[in-house]
């Protein structure tokens, strides 16, 4: 009876073990390995995304011009304009929506007055808003990576979803 209990024993310790997945602690540091895991999802899934919102262009009657930073928006040389430099000020608006074309939150996102390179915006927003002109209003596509990412805004945008965001320099 003894000999039974100690071999189910090590039996049950043993399968337990192997079902285990090693996680990174908490702040920890990731492997190399996962950090190449991670890069090459994004790059995989920029590419689907890249792919999806091309397929989407082709069947708008709207021209969308594709962006050194990955985006597109609705401006021919849109990123060759003169570049606003940091602390000038600028107030804008914009708009979420998905690629059905819905709009995502009630009220538009609003800054009034804020200084380039002391703001946190999503990429691609700062990135429009050093080009834009005042009083101008400009359409982005905009892949998951210059979105919201992998965890989305934890309200109402999930993770990895591309989005159209309507711009409007005020």
């Amino acid at each position: 009876m003894k000999k039974l209990l100690f071999i189910s024993a090590i039996s049950l310790l043993s399968c337990n073990r192997n079902a285990q997945t090693a996680h990174p602690p908490v702040g920890g540091v990731l492997s190399q390995k996962d950090l190449d895991v991670s890069k090459n999802r994004m790059k995989n899934l920029n590419v689907i995304e890249r792919g999806q919102i091309q397929d989407w262009i082709n069947g708008q009657s709207v021209k969308y011009y594709p962006t050194q930073l990955n985006y597109w928006v609705t401006v021919d040389g849109y990123d060759r304009r003169k570049r606003r430099i940091d602390n000038t000020l600028i107030s804008y608006s914009y708009e979420l929506y998905d690629f059905d074309q819905t709009k995502i939150y009630d009220q538009p996102f609003e800054r009034r007055d804020a200084k380039f390179g002391h703001f946190d915006e999503l990429k691609a927003v700062e990135n429009a808003l050093r080009f834009i002109h005042d009083g101008e209003e400009v359409t982005l596509l905009v892949p998951s990576s210059l979105a919201y990412g992998t965890f989305g805004d934890e309200k109402k945008i999930d993770n990895d979803i591309p989005l159209i965001i309507k711009l409007k320099a005020l």
